[in-house]
C-alpha cells in the first residue's frame, strides 16, 4: 500500500488540510498553557513574555505540571510538523511536477526539524550538561531547519503563481514572504543585540521575547499553509500501486 497526494478531489480521499493547522497550533497551545500553569503555581512571576521578554518558552514549561503539559503536546506536534512538511513537498510536486530537487530537499529538512523538535521537547527539564546541550541545540536546529523549509516552501510558492500555475490571492504568497524576512530580521536583530547590549540580563530578555515572537510566527506560516491547502484542494488518495 502507498499513500499519494493529490491536489484534486477524488473518491475515497482524504482532506488534510487540518493538519498544518494542528502542527502550528499544538506548540503553541502547549507553550501559552504551561506558561499560565507556571504563573497560577508561582513557579514564575506574571508579566508579558513577549513585551517584557520576562521569561523564555523553555524556561516557563520547564519545570513540574507545566513540563508534563508542555511536552504532552509538543511531541505529537513535532511529528505533525515533520508529516506537514512531507506533504507539502507533494503538495509543490503534484502542482508542478517539473520542480527539481525542491520537494526532496524539503522533506528531508522537515523530517530533520520534527527530529531535533522531539530532542528539544524530550529533554527539557532534564538535569545535567549532556541533557542541557541536548535541549539548547534540539530547539536551535528545530528554528534552524523549520525557518529553511519555510524559504523552500514560499519561494516555490511564488514560483508558481508567478507562472499562473498556483491560482491564490496575492496577498497569501506576499504574506509568506513577509514572515520569512520577519523571522531573518528577528534574527539578525539577536546578533546585534548581543553584540551591542552589554547587560547580559537586559540580552536574555531581548532573546526570550524573540523566541515567543518566532514561535508565533511559525504558527502563522503553518495556519496559511493548511489555507493553501484547503482551497486547492490538496487531498490524500489512498491507493495500491504494482
Amino acid at each position: 500500500m502507498k499513500t499519494q497526494a493529490r491536489v484534486a478531489g477524488r473518491t475515497g480521499s482524504l482532506p488534510v488540510w487540518a493538519l498544518p493547522l494542528a502542527a502550528g497550533l499544538l506548540p503553541a497551545i502547549a507553550a501559552v498553557t504551561a506558561f499560565l500553569i507556571s504563573v497560577q503555581t508561582g513557579l514564575i512571576a506574571p508579566c508579558n513574555p513577549v513585551l517584557d521578554g520576562c521569561v523564555s518558552i523553555s524556561r516557563a514549561a520547564r519545570h513540574e505540571l507545566p513540563n508534563l503539559v508542555f511536552r504532552a503536546l509538543v511531541l505529537p506536534g513535532a511529528t505533525l510538523q515533520a508529516i506537514t512538511w512531507i506533504l507539502c513537498a507533494q503538495w509543490l510536486g503534484s502542482i508542478d511536477a517539473d520542480s527539481g530537487k525542491t520537494p526532496r530537499i524539503l522533506a528531508v529538512l522537515g523530517v530533520l526539524a520534527g527530529m531535533f523538535f522531539v530532542l528539544y521537547g524530550t529533554f527539557l527539564g532534564s538535569e545535567g550538561d549532556i541533557y542541557q546541550w541536548l535541549r539548547r541545540y534540539g530547539i536551535n536546529f528545530y528554528f534552524g531547519f523549520t525557518y529553511l523549509c519555510m524559504l523552500l516552501t514560499s519561494a516555490r510558492i511564488f514560483e508558481l503563481t508567478q507562472g499562473g500555475r498556483l491560482r491564490i490571492p496575492w496577498q497569501m504568497h506576499r504574506a509568506l514572504g513577509v514572515l520569512c524576512l520577519t523571522l531573518l530580521a528577528l534574527g539578525l536583530g539577536n546578533l546585534i543585540a548581543k553584540s551591542l547590549l552589554g547587560d547580559e540580563a537586559l540580552v536574555d530578555r531581548f532573546e526570550n521575547s524573540l523566541e515567543w515572537l518566532a514561535g508565533l510566527l511559525f504558527t502563522l506560516f503553518f495556519a496559511i499553509m493548511s489555507w493553501l491547502w484547503h482551497q486547492t484542494r490538496f487531498r490524500l488518495h489512498p491507493g495500491t500501486e504494482t
